[in-house]
């Protein structure tokens, strides 16, 4: 009986490990799209240092790159609200 009460504990975790991974993976994905995409704008010619241009290139890259990404989540989860809404309205 106790090990059932250990695997019942464990449930949650693992729950919210699988909640959790796919988030980090997409993280991740962002990451790396926005760092191929910063370094295909912003990088001239590579070297031992960055010149200031070319810093202040990566860094409003990375910002409007955040700026985007926030703005399209924003707007997804705005959509799925109104549907929702939509769909409880319809089924009263």
């Amino acid at each position: 009986m106790n090990m059932e009460n250990q695997g019942a504990t464990a449930d949650p975790q693992l729950q919210q490990f699988i909640e959790i991974e796919p988030q980090k993976q997409r993280f991740q994905q962002l990451v790396h799209q926005m760092t191929e995409a910063c370094w295909e704008k912003c990088m001239d010619k590579p070297g031992p240092k960055l010149d200031s241009r070319t810093e202040i290139c990566f860094a409003n890259c990375v910002e409007r790159f955040i700026d985007t990404s926030q703005f399209i989540l924003n707007r997804l989860e705005q959509t799925q609200r109104s549907k929702v809404s939509f769909s409880e309205s319809m089924s009263e």
